[in-house]
């Protein structure tokens, strides 16, 4: 491993641009850990121009742009020590330093051929796309965390996760089987940093949400930050996860009594008006004070139709968080005699 060339020091340090940031800031922006880019610095010398008192690194839009530049060629396979050569033009003893053309031309694209279709987002949101697509399972656990945290789970959800996890499909889609191993690896990432939410205290005296994806649906992640939401905020929930059946979706509710029930449909495939209309009619309790829940339909497989009665859409999930808490604030206030517990549930 080659040294490091040291840093002269300057009698007149220059006065640090006001664009440049801090290594966390580059790391979320690249998708990289900090840990990975001072790796680089010391392996590769591909580190900051300027430090700020001699001690903190601080990255210029040209630093960044050879960082970026690093990242694609690595995403294509190019050795990590040959992207960082490339990258700031410098080779080994005797060797002439490579032409601009020795650089692929597809790196010099935004992204390169294997960036995500992610449009206008955040840089957090490129940063963990550009770790997905390297499939740096410690970089994106560190940009979920850090997005949760910094953002709220709210936001890091709506602004950098599902643009993600969109981006992905897509380039599944028209990329044939390629990129599958993408999906999986960013899916199995947020799922797991969603569950390391820690719910409140839940409100005793509520009724549980219930949530489930619809017969058939296997996609659940939406339902899982749903679920982690609702926690956070202390409200109960019972979560049924993928592809729940028919009559044990009936069961469920007819035992919890639920304030508000959500049924997640990604497809059309998957969309059953006819169970939407059976469980929207589920009643419990004691005739003449029988209770019933808010059924809330969520995910693109449910189109734009009306949904029916006792039955509301749901768009997004601060949107939707909106819809529950409603919900569950009516029930909340309604009378207590139309309320029993799951012992004395009847059949509708």
């Amino acid at each position: 491993m080659d040294p490091v060339p040291p840093h002269l020091p300057h009698e007149n340090p220059p006065e640090l641009p006001a664009a440049a940031l801090s290594t966390g800031a580059v790391a979320r922006r690249l998708g990289v850990s900090p840990t990975t880019l001072r790796s680089w610095e010391r392996r590769y010398a591909i580190g900051p121009a300027t430090r700020e008192d001699g001690r903190h690194r601080r990255w210029t839009a040209q630093d960044i742009a050879r960082l970026e530049l690093m990242c694609r060629l690595t995403a294509q396979g190019v050795p990590p020590s040959e992207a960082a050569r490339a990258a700031v033009g410098a080779s080994p003893a005797g060797v002439p330093a490579p032409e601009p053309a020795a650089v692929p031309e597809s790196a010099a694209a935004p992204g390169g051929p294997n960036a995500l279709p992610l449009g206008e987002v955040r840089p957090e949101c490129r940063g963990l796309a550009r770790a997905a697509v390297r499939l740096d399972a410690p970089a994106v656990e560190h940009l979920l965390e850090s997005a949760v945290t910094e953002h709220g789970l709210v936001t890091a959800w709506e602004e950098i996760i599902a643009p993600t996890l969109h981006a992905v499909g897509r380039k599944w889609a028209s990329a044939g089987e390629r990129y599958v191993e993408v999906e999986h690896l960013l899916s199995w990432h947020v799922s797991c940093a969603l569950r390391r939410v820690r719910p409140a205290a839940e409100q005793l005296r509520s009724s549980p949400v219930l949530l489930a994806c619809a017969p058939g649906e296997q996609h659940t992640l939406p339902m899982e930050a749903l679920a982690a939401v609702l926690g956070e905020r202390g409200l109960p929930v019972r979560m049924f996860g993928a592809a729940l059946p028919a009559e044990a979706l009936h069961e469920a509710v007819r035992r919890t009594g639920p304030r508000a029930a959500v049924l997640w449909s990604q497809s059309r495939s998957t969309a059953d008006r006819a169970l939407v209309r059976s469980v929207a009619a589920i009643e419990w309790g004691l005739r003449g004070a029988r209770g019933h829940s808010a059924l809330l339909l969520a995910g693109p497989g449910w189109g734009t139709g009306t949904p029916g009665p006792r039955t509301e859409r749901l768009f997004g999930l601060r949107s939707g968080l909106t819809v529950i808490e409603n919900a569950v604030r009516s029930a909340d206030h309604a009378e207590p005699a139309t309320r029993t517990g799951p012992t004395t549930v009847t059949r509708a």
